[in-house]
């Protein structure tokens, strides 16, 4: 499966692809194959088997976790999982546990590299709140060097079960994971985590 983001790229390449062919310049037919062969890959949407586990939580995003503390955000006190994603991750973002879309909120910001800490606080990102039965869970897509967009696809009011797809992030970034602090995380700085499948915290009953 391809994220429909990636069809505007890979419909270019191949339509390069095509166009050089019948010139032809068979080096650059080469070049855009590449490119082609890149975009389905940046693009790519697999299913994800999402645990049945009860009072879990998963990873929003495919990457490497390089924050894992107790912060406070927006007023509040959260535990945080950071996960880094690089160009080659699925940036299909998922999400983390069931809930209901209370709020989105875009800001804009730098696109510092998104593995730096402060990247969070200073970079462009969007925030999505959920209502979940075990309180606020919010989820932080921020932009980085490379990706410097954000999209979301989902609205106020949105009902979403976990794993569901609710945005990605083009090329490489970050999301943020805040959750209650009654939360165990289950995860430690560089382990590697996938979208939908992972399970980074658990909840105490």
């Amino acid at each position: 499966m391809i994220a429909k983001e990636g069809y505007p790229f890979i419909i270019s390449a191949l339509v390069a692809t095509i166009l050089f062919y019948i010139i032809p310049w068979f080096i650059w037919v080469t070049v855009s194959l590449l490119l082609l062969a890149l975009f389905l890959w940046f693009f790519r949407d697999p299913e994800r088997n999402t645990p049945i586990e009860q009072d879990i939580a998963v990873s929003a995003a495919d990457g490497k976790v390089v924050e894992v503390e107790e912060v406070e955000f927006k007023g509040e006190k959260y535990k945080k999982v950071g996960v880094f994603m690089n160009v080659f991750s699925v940036h299909v973002n998922r999400t983390p546990v069931t809930g209901t879309v209370t709020s989105i909120e875009h800001i804009a910001g730098k696109f510092v590299n998104a593995s730096r800490k402060d990247a969070s606080i200073i970079n462009e990102r969007n925030i999505i709140t959920f209502d979940t039965k075990y309180g606020k869970v919010i989820a932080v897509q921020v932009a980085g060097l490379v990706a410097r967009r954000t999209v979301s696809y989902v609205k106020e009011g949105d009902l979403m079960a976990t794993g569901d797809r609710f945005g990605m992030i083009k090329f490489s970034s970050r999301v943020d994971h805040y959750f209650p602090l009654s939360a165990t995380i289950q995860v430690e700085i560089d382990d590697e985590v996938k979208a939908g499948e992972s399970i980074i915290a658990k909840f105490n009953d």
